[in-house]
């Protein structure tokens, strides 16, 4: 019988669970035994590290590849893997961890090795946005500010997240935008607007509570200013899945869409800054990585 081929990819850098990592080999062996798999552990230095291990697996053809870090570490393995046949494992050690919110991924270590272990695999969709993949969820304005900002910042984690959003919120003005969304126009002045294939923000928040992975078409959110004293009922919508309820928020879907802003530099692509040009490409690659579920 064949072994199953199976390449992990460890993220030292991701997230603050840095303590957990240390434990993963042992697990690994425990949950994947010799005599069944044949495993690969490999440790990253870079971004750019992810994706050519991931390219790695692809070429040496892996059955799975395991990616133990955040959504900017999915992303950078997604970006090798679109297309391919290999199966993306997600073990959530990020800061945000949007995309495994959404797909209900496991947590804990054991149980996120034991789901890659027996779980299914289904094809969900990726965005691209110019020329750069997204898989969870991208954002300009206000948000692509945070991610700037959050990717500068000495420590990760959900506080040092919500303590960057505090501070900029009251500086940060609305900007104006043209969207061109199935052939029409709209001109709005937003606070930030998101283009989401997952529901998620990440930490569990919802900004697209409908969002689909598999429905061929991406949601895009946008959001004016929310007056200051409003802010912690619009947490408590995000928390409970009902951004959508807000009048501060409005929502449309679209295979394709394009989006022009006047001014910033930067897009938030699944929670890592990435400089961009002013106009916005966006379409929807449907079923274009396999990943596996619980």
């Amino acid at each position: 019988m064949n072994k199953r081929k199976i390449f992990f990819i460890i993220n030292p850098h991701s997230g603050v669970n840095h303590g957990k990592k240390g434990t993963l080999p042992s697990l690994i062996q425990e949950v994947f035994p010799e005599k069944d798999f044949e495993i690969k552990i490999k440790s990253s230095r870079s971004a750019e590290d992810v994706f050519n291990l991931s390219s790695y697996a692809v070429e040496h053809s892996y059955e799975t590849l395991v990616v133990v870090g955040g959504d900017g570490t999915v992303n950078e393995a997604a970006e090798a893997l679109c297309g391919t046949k290999t199966k993306l494992g997600i073990i959530p050690l990020g800061s945000g961890n949007g995309l495994a919110h959404h797909l209900n991924i496991p947590f804990g270590l054991k149980e996120s090795l034991e789901s890659i272990k027996t779980g299914n695999n289904v094809w969900i969709d990726t965005l691209r946005i110019n020329n750069k993949l997204a898989v969870s969820i991208a954002g300009i304005g206000f948000d692509a500010k945070v991610a700037r900002q959050f990717a500068l910042a000495d420590k990760r984690g959900f506080f040092s997240y919500l303590k960057i959003s505090l501070r900029e919120y009251f500086t940060y003005k609305p900007r104006v935008y043209t969207l061109q969304i199935d052939g029409k126009t709209i001109q709005t002045r937003a606070f930030f607007i998101s283009i989401a294939n997952s529901d998620q923000f990440g930490y569990n928040t919802s900004i697209a509570p409908a969002a689909d992975i598999k429905d061929g078409l991406a949601e895009i959110c946008i959001v004016k200013r929310i007056p200051l004293f409003r802010t912690p009922f619009f947490a408590a919508l995000l928390f409970s899945k009902n951004a959508d309820k807000s009048r501060y928020v409005t929502i449309f879907k679209a295979s394709e869409c394009t989006i022009e802003r006047k001014k910033g530099k930067y897009v938030n692509i699944d929670g890592e800054s990435v400089k961009m040009k002013k106009l916005l490409q966006i379409k929807v690659i449907p079923e274009s990585l396999n990943v596996i579920i619980p």
